[in-house]
C-alpha cells in the first residue's frame, strides 16, 4: 500500500514559506449566525450562535490577529402550516432557511472573506454548502460529525432534514431525490469523491449502503482508533491534494466529540473524538492554506443537564473554531514581535556590575 505523505510535507507543497517560517497568513472572518431548529425536533439548538458569541469568539479572533466582519444573525421566515411531505418535516421551513443562507454565504466570500456559520442544525449545511459553491466553484468537503447526514428522504428513518443535507447536495444523488416545496432552488454542487468523514459511528444502513456505493472516503472512530489522528490527517490531507487543491469546506458537527466534552447537543454518540483529536483536525486542516468555509453546529444548551455541560460544549466548540484561523497550541507571536531592550542604568548604592561570561 502507498504510504501517504506527512502532513508536514503536504503543507510545504502547498505553502513552503508558512510550513516552517512565522505564523501562517492570517485571512479576514465573515461570521454569519444561523439560528434555526427545524431540521430536527428539540427546541434550543437555535441559541448556539448567541451562546458562541458571549463566550468571546470575537474578540479571541481578532486578539489572535484575525479579522472579523460580523454579519449577525439571519432571521428565518416562519411558516404556520409545514405539513410533512413524503415523511419529510418541516421542508418548507428547512428549504427557506437553507436559500436564505446559501444567499448569505455567497456575499460573504464575495467579500473576501472566509465564511464562518454558526448554527443551528445541521440541515443549514445544505445552505452553506451551496452558498460556498456557488461563490467560488468546485469544493472539497470535510465532514466531522457521529453521523453521515447523507439519508435521502426516501431512505430516512425519521424524516428530519439535519440526517438529509449531502444528500441533496451530492451530484451523484441527483436521480434519488423526490421533489419538496421550497427545494427547487437547490442544484446538487458536490462530488461523493470530494467528500472526506471523520469520526463516524452511528450510521444507519441506508448511508451505509450509499457510502460504500459511491466509494465515499470516510474514517470511523473505529478507524481513529486504529491510525491515531495524526496518520487521519495526513490521510485526509493527501486525498484532497490528490483530488486537486480546492477550496476546502468544513462542516464540524460538535457531536463529534465525545459526550464527556461536548453533552450540550441534541443526538450524542458515545465514544466520539477527544478533544484533543478535534481541535488537532481544525488545526491540520488551516496548515493546508485551502479552508475557505467552516460550519460549526448542533451546540444545544438544553440538552444538558448542567450549566457545567453548556459551558463545556461552548469552550470546545469556540476552541475548534479557533484551530480553525491559526490558534497553536504551542503559542505564537506576530511576526514583527522583537524582545524589548533593557535600558542601562547606574550602579545603585555601590552595586557592582555583573561579571559576563567568557
Amino acid at each position: 500500500m502507498k504510504s501517504a505523505r506527512t502532513l508536514q510535507g503536504l503543507v510545504r507543497s502547498v505553502t513552503p514559506a508558512r510550513a516552517h517560517h512565522g505564523p501562517t497568513r492570517v485571512t479576514s472572518v465573515g461570521l454569519v449566525g444561523a439560528p434555526f431548529n427545524k431540521g430536527q425536533p428539540r427546541p434550543g439548538v437555535e441559541l448556539g450562535p448567541s451562546r458562541i458569541r458571549e463566550a468571546g469568539l470575537v474578540e479571541l479572533l481578532r486578539t489572535q490577529g484575525v479579522p472579523v466582519k460580523d454579519f449577525g444573525d439571519l432571521e428565518f421566515k416562519a411558516f404556520s402550516n409545514d405539513a410533512p411531505v413524503g415523511g419529510v418535516r418541516n421542508p418548507r421551513a428547512v428549504g427557506s432557511a437553507a436559500h436564505r443562507l446559501s444567499q448569505a454565504l455567497q456575499e460573504v466570500k464575495r467579500e473576501g472573506h472566509t465564511a464562518l456559520m454558526l448554527g443551528g442544525d445541521h440541515s443549514l449545511a445544505l445552505g452553506s454548502v451551496h452558498g460556498h459553491s456557488a461563490a467560488v466553484g468546485d469544493l472539497s468537503v470535510v465532514w466531522v460529525d457521529a453521523h453521515a447526514d447523507i439519508n435521502t428522504p426516501l431512505t430516512s428513518g425519521t424524516g428530519n432534514l439535519h440526517g438529509q443535507p449531502l444528500s441533496f447536495l451530492l451530484r451523484d444523488l441527483r436521480d434519488k431525490i423526490p421533489l419538496l416545496p421550497n427545494f427547487s432552488w437547490v442544484t446538487p454542487c458536490l462530488w461523493a469523491k470530494h467528500l472526506v468523514y471523520i469520526g463516524l459511528r452511528d450510521v444507519d444502513p441506508g448511508e451505509h449502503f450509499i457510502l460504500k456505493h459511491l466509494g465515499v472516503k470516510f474514517f470511523s472512530m473505529s478507524d481513529v482508533d486504529h491510525l491515531g489522528i495524526c496518520r487521519v490527517m495526513e490521510e485526509t490531507c493527501d486525498f484532497l491534494q490528490n483530488q486537486g487543491q480546492r477550496p476546502i469546506h468544513l462542516s464540524f458537527d460538535v457531536d463529534a466529540l465525545d459526550p464527556s466534552v461536548t453533552p450540550a447537543t441534541g443526538t450524542p454518540v458515545r465514544g466520539g473524538l477527544t478533544y484533543r483529536e478535534g481541535v488537532y483536525i481544525t488545526e491540520s486542516l488551516h496548515q493546508t492554506g485551502l479552508l475557505s468555509a467552516v460550519d460549526l453546529v448542533e451546540l444545544n444548551p438544553y440538552m444538558s443537564d448542567s450549566e457545567g455541560g453548556v459551558k463545556s460544549t461552548v469552550s470546545a466548540a469556540v476552541d475548534l473554531i479557533l484551530g480553525c484561523f491559526g490558534r497553536r497550541r504551542e503559542g505564537s507571536h506576530a511576526p514583527d514581535y522583537s524582545l524589548p531592550q533593557a535600558t542601562s542604568s547606574p550602579a545603585h548604592n555601590g552595586d557592582k556590575p555583573r561579571p559576563q561570561c567568557s
